[in-house]
Parts: C-alpha cells; sequence; structure tokens
C-alpha cells in the first residue's frame, strides 16, 4: 500500500477560488483504493463555510517554531467521499474573508502551513511515502523537508511531487524577510536554490528540491521550457525537464453530467441532445431576457475576466461580432475593465447580450448546457477546465491552441469530418473572429456536421479516471 499525502492550499469541497480546488478535491477519489492510501491536507480558514466546519472532528494539536516565533498547530480531520482530510488550525494565519490576501501576509502564512504539514505527520501517524504539493503555497515543503532530514530519521526517504497549476504565480518576496519568517538556513538563499531575481521564491525552493514535477497538461510542460511562458523560470524548467512532465486536469463526471444534472431545465445525453438540449437553450434565453429564439447560435463564456483569458481580443472585435446572428452570455468577474466593457455590450445590444458579473456555480450548469458553443481564446492556459465541461455538456469549444486547449481541443476538420472543436492558433483578435465566423457557418450552413461535432465531444473521456491511472504511473516511478 503506498500512502500519498496531498497538500494544497484549497480543495473543493470546502474552500475553492480556481481550478486547483477541483484538482486538489476531486483527483484523490479516483485513485485505485487497493494500491494507494491517499489524503489531503489543507489550512482550516475561518472562510470557510459552516456546513463544513461543523464536520471537523479534533485530532490534536502541538506547538512549533517557525523563525524565532512559537505557533499554535491544531489538526481537524474529516472523511468526504471516502477520502480522510486533514485541516491545520491556526486562528492567526487562517482568519481572513478569503484564502488569499496580500502577498506579504500569504508567504508568511504559507510557510507556516509547509511547516505545520511536515511537523503534523508523526501526530497524526500518517507516514507518507510521497508528499505531493501544489503550487507556490505549498513551494516551501521540498525545502523544509530537505531541512529535516539531516536531523530528524524520521523524514528520510519520503519523496515529494511538485505540480504547477499556474506558473504566473510564484510566491516571491525579500530573501530576508523570508529567512527571518522561515528560519531556514543561509544556505538555502542562493540562485541555485531559493533565491530567484533578488527575491526568495517558494516556487522555485519547490521545483529545485522535489523528486518530481508535473504540470497540468503536456503542452504548457513544453511551454513553460520557452521565454514566453517560462515566467523567467524557463532556465530551470530547462533544466529540470528530465523529471518534468504533463498530465492533463480531469473534471468530476459525476457533477458534470449532463443525464443527472440537477441545475439545468432539461437533461440530455449523447443519443437525446438533438431534441433535448435546445430546452435549456429556451429557457436561459428566458431567464437572461435574451431575444427567444431556439435557431439563434449561442456562444458562452465561463471565466475569470483577465488578460490571460484573452478578453483584450474580445473587446477588440465585440462590435463586429454582435452585428453577426449570434447572442452571447458571459459569467465571471475580474478585471474592471472588462467587466464594465460585457456591461457595456450588454446595455447597446438588449437581447442579444447577457452580461453577468458575478458567480454562480448553477448558472454556470445552465451556460455548458444550453450554448451552442463556448469561446476560449486565452492568452495561455496551463489546463483549463470549462472547456472540457464545454464538450462534456456537448457545446463546441472555439479556443486558442495553446496549453491545456491545444491538447483537450481536437480542431474540425471538415473534409476529413473529424474534430471536436475549432480553434485559431496566433494570438490576433481577427484570427478569432474568423473562427467564431467559421464555426457560426458550420452551424447555420452544416447542422448535420455541426451535430457530429457535438456528438464526437460528448463521447470523449476527460474524468479523473484517465489522469489518475497516470499520477499512479508517476508515484509508482518514485
Amino acid at each position: 500500500m503506498k500512502k500519498i499525502l496531498f497538500a494544497t492550499s484549497e480543495a473543493v469541497p470546502f474552500i475553492k477560488t480556481g481550478g486547483l480546488a477541483d484538482v486538489a478535491g476531486s483527483l484523490p477519489k479516483y485513485f485505485d483504493k487497493e494500491k494507494y492510501d491517499v489524503r489531503v491536507m489543507l489550512p482550516k480558514y475561518l472562510c470557510m463555510k459552516e456546513q463544513w466546519k461543523e464536520k471537523l472532528t479534533y485530532n490534536s494539536h502541538f506547538y512549533m517554531d517557525l523563525g524565532w516565533r512559537t505557533q499554535y498547530v491544531g489538526v481537524l480531520e474529516t472523511e468526504y467521499n471516502g477520502v480522510t482530510f486533514y485541516f491545520i488550525d491556526n486562528e492567526y494565519y487562517f482568519n481572513g474573508f478569503a484564502p488569499y490576501g496580500d502577498m506579504y501576509a500569504d508567504v508568511e502564512k504559507f510557510a507556516f502551513f509547509s511547516k505545520a504539514v511536515l511537523s503534523a505527520l508523526p501526530v497524526i501517524d500518517f507516514r507518507p511515502d510521497i508528499i505531493h504539493c501544489h503550487d507556490w503555497q505549498t513551494g516551501l515543503i521540498p525545502v523544509f523537508l530537505d531541512n529535516f532530514r539531516y536531523s530528524n530519521e524520521y523524514y528520510r526517504g519520503i519523496k515529494t511531487v511538485m505540480t504547477i497549476h499556474n506558473l504566473k504565480f510564484q510566491g516571491t518576496w525579500d530573501p530576508k524577510r523570508i529567512r527571518d519568517i522561515t528560519g531556514l538556513p543561509q544556505y538555502y538563499f542562493a540562485p541555485d536554490k531559493l533565491e530567484a531575481y533578488k527575491d526568495a521564491n517558494y516556487l522555485k525552493g519547490g521545483v529545485v528540491y522535489a523528486d518530481k514535477i508535473t504540470t497540468v497538461s503536456n503542452s504548457y510542460a513544453e511551454e513553460i521550457k520557452t521565454p514566453f511562458y517560462g515566467e523567467k523560470l524557463d532556465g530551470l524548467m530547462n533544466a529540470r525537464s528530465n523529471c518534468l512532465s504533463g498530465i492533463v486536469n480531469g473534471i468530476d463526471y459525476e457533477v458534470f453530467d449532463p443525464q443527472t444534472d440537477k441545475c439545468i431545465v432539461r437533461n440530455y445525453n449523447v443519443n437525446n441532445f438533438r431534441k433535448e438540449k435546445i430546452k435549456n437553450k429556451t429557457a436561459l434565453q428566458n431567464e437572461l431576457g435574451l431575444d427567444p429564439d431556439p435557431k439563434t447560435m449561442m456562444i458562452g463564456v465561463v471565466s475569470r475576466l483577465t488578460d490571460q483569458k484573452g478578453f483584450d481580443l474580445v473587446a477588440y472585435v465585440m462590435d463586429e461580432l454582435c452585428q453577426d446572428a449570434i447572442q452571447i452570455v458571459v459569467l465571471g468577474t475580474g478585471e474592471e475593465q472588462y467587466e464594465n466593457m460585457f456591461r457595456h455590450f450588454a446595455w447597446k445590444y438588449q437581447g442579444k447580450v447577457s452580461a453577468n458579473i458575478f458567480y454562480s456555480e448553477e448558472l454556470s450548469h445552465k451556460i455548458y448546457a444550453s450554448c451552442d458553443a463556448f469561446l476560449m481564446p486565452s492568452l495561455f492556459e496551463p489546463c483549463g477546465l470549462s472547456q472540457l465541461m464545454s464538450l462534456r455538456y456537448g457545446t463546441v469549444p472555439i479556443v486558442r491552441e495553446t496549453g491545456g486547449l491545444k491538447d483537450t481541443v481536437e480542431a474540425y476538420n471538415e473534409y476529413e469530418k473529424t474534430g471536436t472543436g475549432f480553434s485559431f492558433t496566433n494570438y490576433n483578435a481577427h484570427e478569432m473572429m474568423a473562427t467564431v465566423r467559421y464555426a457560426e457557418r458550420i452551424y447555420y450552413d452544416k447542422k448535420r456536421d455541426w451535430n457530429k461535432i457535438v456528438e464526437r465531444a460528448m463521447k470523449k473521456d476527460f474524468s479523473w479516471k484517465n489522469s489518475a491511472k497516470q499520477y499512479e504511473a508517476l508515484y509508482d516511478e518514485l
């Protein structure tokens, strides 16, 4: 029996700000229970919903040195979907209204969390063979582990995997301050270890000291070795490329299932979507005050509204796109300029554009189920989950060929009659618009071909089962 511990700053259903939570919360239950005992450890945030806090039971507590401070560490636990989740409790660090605040507070908070994860292992009597760390918030775990090994037999032989969900976020601060916070020896603050461009860099530390590094798609694993995508760590990624691999994320096929989804008006599947899917569309048109016409092509967007997601391209051609026979439904929050841009077009083209500048899990399911196409023109996309959800619901993705989008959406080829979506190569607004218009043409003029694309999309399998098998192979190598 191999013992695996996931260390993460968020996990569904307990706390979520992004795709990381889906991975850390959903993936563990898909491992082969006979061979792998996978458990998860995360902070106990004050901002967690009461329904989850009530389920936690006390396991233990102790005091731990962090630099020159002594801190309380409480350990609570609960079981969810057959997986044990441990929560590290400390009200001083985890008391905010959100899991993350300003970087200055976060670097200390996650230094505390990283050390507490290791310190808690002997106390909870679970000694993992492998600690699987996720993103910069746990980047110090492999570093502390290296430091612990010298003085403590217990930690020798524990291996680490570092998964990068988004290289843009690295956790950097002034080395003096980080040394003061962590109490790590000066030895670690060198350019071949924690230091990068005169800053201490948590993610870099994790990448240097981890036994294996993974990221969330094959293309992204290649892209981050180049200066454009490498966020100044491309040299390091090349140096460690023999330990670096990409494993594409999955989605929870029990939660995202058009046959059983409770959020949508009409359930449907690959056999009856031609008749049933459209009923969701007319219901959504009514709900959002769009012109009620089942024949109009509806394009959905569910996203953080940021530069990374390609909204500068959308802003550039939005007026032109709105001249077409389409409707656009947007859900999400983000940079003010994009929030206001969509509000403006919803006002200018009433009945054609619906801007929902908030987040709602229920509405996101309705959009995946109701729209004909789904637009995702990202500048970079480590994996992306929205396109996997839209494939699952038979909503044809229109994406830029980058990272996980390139790996999961096969471009439509009208001569060979293959493909599950539409894609464009260059980060260019008119290339994006030409691709949207190409999709419109197929939708309106070649409906049979369009339905075949939908059918192939719905038959694709991007459940966690596939990813879990690849992670199992990685653990076995270690």
